[in-house]
């Protein structure tokens, strides 16, 4: 026990030599700092620390070693240069609007024997430019490939670009990174192809450039892009159900980029091509239809992109008529008489089941008068309670 006890104390008095001589060896006049990273435009602080000055001034001076602060001391007149805080074991300045100029290597120093010093490096982020898109030859036909550059300049570090067509990414081509004449930003191009289809006109394909400096936000460019293809067609009349003897007008709605410019009408079965008055453009129209105009109508619509053929089959005595304002109005007149009648059908089937019943009632009586009745006027008057002395006719039995 007693040996146990004198190693646990041997221990103990290891450590606190150990400790007292880390202390010791610890520097306590060594200034501290820290590395920055700023936005181009933006402030930067620089801050340094020290826990023992020892009756010694902090300064701070920049990249080309020219002193910007000994103390509460201005050295340097750039007025973006300014004191946050000096007291004897701190030295903060601050440097707003930064450059790209102002990057680099700065040192803290305390003037002791020997001198100490702490160095910060700060980073400058360089904004890239909003991208530009070019290689765009409008117009696009259906089936072409389309072939787009972007490029945005100043970002340092190189930004990144990509690419959406509408909300869809597209695969580009590996980056281009060009250092700028300035020696301290980068130039980044980025190139895109893809095939084009009718559902690509009017679609917009977005460059977006990514970068530190933007601070969880983006700068991007979108162009639109314009496709030609072949036009379609369909025949559209008016009204929707005609009638003998109704005017109809037949509308042929082109669709296409570009939208048809011509329009042709023939009837199938026809050596000739419908003309004016009855053709305007790419409506063709009928006054006072007959049974002669029934058949199916043709019409063409042309574009550059080709043309396209729609048909409509016009039969005048096989369409159904047309529904008037007032016929739900005669419905309902029509379906109240129809109740009318059918009530009236049941009120006489009640009234000669009542008379039938009545005329049985009444021969029943004028046999029952008969049987007694001298003669066919007694009979009649015995049946209906008119016999005298009727009442007073009883039987005893005894």
């Amino acid at each position: 026990m007693r040996s146990l006890a004198c190693n646990s104390w041997l221990l103990l008095g290891s450590f606190l030599i150990a400790s007292s001589r880390g202390n010791l060896s610890r520097d306590l006049s060594q200034p501290t700092t820290s590395d920055e990273i700023v936005v181009a435009g933006s402030k930067v602080i620089l801050r340094c620390e020290v826990e023992d000055p020892d009756d010694s001034s902090l300064q701070w001076s920049n990249p080309a070693q020219q002193t910007l602060y000994f103390g509460e001391k201005r050295a340097l007149r750039d007025l973006r240069i300014q004191l946050e805080k000096s007291t004897p074991n701190e030295l903060t300045i601050s440097i707003d609007n930064a450059t790209l100029a102002d990057e680099g290597e700065y040192t803290c120093s305390i003037f002791t024997m020997p001198v100490r010093t702490a160095k910060a490096i700060v980073t400058v982020l360089g904004i890239p430019q909003k991208p530009q898109i070019s290689g765009y030859v409008a117009p696009l036909k259906d089936g072409d490939t389309a072939k787009l550059m972007c490029m945005s300049s100043g970002s340092k570090p190189a930004a990144d670009l990509r690419w959406h067509k509408g909300d869809k990414p597209l695969q580009s081509e590996p980056l281009v990174v060009e250092e700028d004449a300035n020696g301290k930003t980068f130039t980044v191009t980025s190139r895109v192809e893809f095939s084009v289809g009718k559902e690509d006109d009017g679609a917009e394909v977005t460059c977006t450039v990514d970068h530190a400096s933007l601070q969880n936000s983006d700068k991007s460019t979108s162009q639109r892009i314009s496709v030609f293809y072949k036009p379609t067609a369909r025949i559209e009349p008016k009204p929707d159900h005609p009638r003998e003897g109704q005017d109809l007008e037949l509308h042929c709605d082109g669709q296409g980029n570009p939208v048809p410019h011509e329009y042709k009408w023939e009837k199938e079965g026809a050596e000739m091509l419908l003309t004016e008055p009855q053709v305007q453009d790419n409506i063709l129209t009928f006054a006072n239809l007959n049974k002669s105009d029934s058949g199916t109508y043709i019409c063409y619509a042309s574009s550059i992109m080709g043309m396209s053929i729609a048909r409509y089959n016009l039969a005048v005595n096989d369409a159904s008529p047309v529904p008037h304002a007032g016929g739900a109005y005669h419905a309902i007149i029509g379906g109240v008489v129809a109740l009318i009648v059918f009530l009236l059908l049941i009120l006489l089937i009640i009234l000669g089941h009542y008379l039938i019943r009545h005329k049985g009632t009444y021969l029943t009586h004028e046999a029952k008068g008969s049987d007694d009745a001298p003669d066919a006027d007694t009979a009649i008057i015995n049946a209906e309670g008119g016999q005298p002395g009727g009442d007073d006719k009883k039987e005893y039995f005894i």
